[in-house]
């Protein structure tokens, strides 16, 4: 045999007997469990890597739950700090919906905000989700904003028949002194009772004391002049009653006097 060739088969030799003892090693490294002892005074307490690594996984599972968790269950704190626990946009709608059916008055957002412990912009995004609802819905009633609150409300094309139906039933309607004089002073407020008699060219004690008394108008101050007289204007029930958001919204005075003389 050459030496060429005995050196081929020494070096083959070699190879194969370093990549068996390279496989007996991994082998043993595999079946070995890898420890550390932890120090005597910690308890001697011996931790395993596998126990170790399922310990971490177990904590990390956790953690995400309770961050998971949080985000649902936190309470969320307003501009005042105060605590605000979040509710789902359809359990918001309907308790809007049923606080604002049972309310004889407009609710605003910050009634609703300090009745339900809730964040405003929330309120506000309840709300105009149940707006669109009752528009999507076509029906009798929608949601409108009124006199600085939010109420449900007939829908004008409706009204002729919501008209008909209320003139059939005994009603305390506004005699023609106290119409006038409200629409006076609806669209001259404030306004003196000195300056309606002069629009009016009769006297208004009785009217004002009428729709004082159905607190249609309110008092307003004194004007500065002399004798310095009470200022009149309308109400928020007067908003209530005639169906409008604010004064802008005033129809003109003959829209207006068929209106009232159909309420």
């Amino acid at each position: 045999m050459s030496e060429e060739i005995k050196d081929d088969l020494r070096e083959e030799t070699n190879e194969a007997e370093s990549l068996e003892q390279a496989v007996e090693e991994l082998a043993l490294s595999l079946d070995t469990e890898s420890s550390f002892d932890a120090d005597p005074d910690e308890d001697g307490l011996i931790i395993h890597d596998a126990d170790a690594e399922d310990a971490l996984e177990m904590a990390a599972l956790r953690a995400t739950e309770a961050a998971t968790a949080g985000k649902v269950d936190s309470p969320v704190a307003d501009d005042a700090g105060d605590p605000h626990h979040v509710r789902s946009m359809a359990e918001m709608m309907a308790i809007i919906e049923s606080l604002i059916f049972v309310s004889e008055e407009p609710l605003s957002t910050k009634a609703l905000a300090d009745v339900l412990k809730e964040d405003r912009g929330w309120i506000e995004m309840a709300l105009e989700g149940l707006a669109e609802e009752f528009n999507a819905r076509n029906g009798g009633l929608h949601l409108r904003e009124l006199a600085g609150g939010w109420q449900f409300a007939t829908r004008p094309e409706h009204h002729e028949h919501v008209r008909a139906f209320l003139k059939s039933r005994p009603s305390a309607k506004l005699s023609l002194a106290s119409l006038e004089t409200l629409a006076v002073i609806a669209y001259k407020q404030p306004i003196t009772v000195p300056e309606i008699l002069e629009i009016r060219g009769v006297q208004s004690p009785s009217a004002i004391k009428t729709l004082l008394d159905k607190r249609l108008i309110k008092a307003c101050g004194r004007k500065e002049t002399i004798g310095r007289p009470m200022l009149y204007g309308t109400s928020k029930e007067f908003l209530l009653q005639f169906g409008l958001k604010d004064l802008s919204e005033l129809p003109s005075i003959e829209d207006f006097e068929d209106l009232a003389g159909g309420a």
